[in-house]
């Protein structure tokens, strides 16, 4: 247990180096400069909008996972920012699953994970619902054009994950007893308030780091309104999120995807990849250097 505890926080610090180091030195300059201690107060801003959006996850973790355990927000904090550790340097974070259900015994880590599914389902609805309205809108706004060929493959790929959808539904997936079927089962036996503070706490994280994202872009001089910039927003993070990404080119992907959709608004790209590094060590950083000391003193649970 101690080596895996060595190796997980190991792995984590030297992703966050290696990310570091392969952040163009411009980048870096740039972004340092502009940490003057006159604007400290706009910098405290950021922290406290990053630790709300926590705070959120949290209590959403604390809610989700009634059904199993009542636990205190402080065992939420602790289960939520150490399985964030474990999951930084995995592909689309999915140590996440792995790690929480570490937290419980093991008669209940199917349950575990199968509401960990369902909370992550949460958080994705609301980029795809936000998400599907911002890239309208920019499509629309900056005029750009898909061939027919390009919207034939999107279309025949939604359709076929639809019928695989359909066909597999009764189907184990990789954990025995877990199935498509079993998942939207379990999901309607659950009390729906549940359910709706799962679906505001969702909402609530998804316009916190919006809201901060947008406010990191004016911090690093960007010429953009709210108006024209909410649009953007809302379409890169659904673009990032259904992008698979491995977790050496994550952070590269993700920002390569705001790079070229601020691009579209004549924002420098300069300053969009510092709004990415910051919002990067504001949410990702910062609360994984946090969940390292209760991957620390983690214990297994074996009741």
């Amino acid at each position: 247990m101690v080596t895996l505890k060595v190796f997980i926080l190991g792995l984590t610090f030297w992703y966050i180096y290696t990310k570091v180091i392969d952040t163009q030195s411009q980048t870096l300059d740039t972004f340092f400069r502009s940490l003057h201690p006159e604007r400290s107060w706009t910098i405290l801003l950021f922290i406290v909008l990053a630790a709300v959006n926590w705070t959120l996850e949290i209590l959403k973790w604390k809610t989700i996972i009634a059904p199993v355990k009542n636990i205190s927000f402080f065992e939420a904090f602790k289960q939520s920012l150490a399985s964030l550790t474990v999951s930084l340097a995995t592909p689309n974070r999915i140590g996440d699953y792995g790690a929480k259900v570490f937290f419980y015994p093991p008669d209940k880590r199917k349950q575990v994970l199968l509401l960990n599914f369902i909370s992550n389902a949460a958080q994705m609805t609301t980029t795809l619902l936000f998400g599907s309205i911002g890239l309208l809108l920019v499509i629309s706004r900056y005029s750009l054009s898909f061939s027919t060929l390009h919207i034939a493959v999107f279309l025949t790929a939604l359709l076929l994950l639809g019928i695989v959808g359909f066909l597999l539904k009764e189907k184990e997936m990789l954990i025995k007893g877990l199935s498509i079927k079993n998942i939207l089962t379990y999901f309607k036996k659950l009390p729906r308030p549940i359910k709706q503070k799962t679906l505001i706490y969702s909402l609530g994280r998804y316009l916190c780091f919006s809201y901060l994202f947008l406010k990191i872009l004016h911090f690093f001089e960007a010429d953009i309104a709210f108006s024209q910039a909410y649009p953007l927003i809302f379409a890169m993070y659904l673009l990032a999120s259904v992008i698979p990404t491995l977790f050496l080119l994550d952070v590269v992907v993700r920002g390569g995807v705001a790079v070229w959709l601020f691009s579209l608004a004549g924002v420098p790209e300069l300053t969009v990849l510092c709004t990415v590094l910051a919002m990067w060590i504001l949410n990702f950083v910062i609360p994984s250097l946090i969940g390292s000391f209760y991957v620390i003193t983690y214990k297994p649970n074996r009741s």
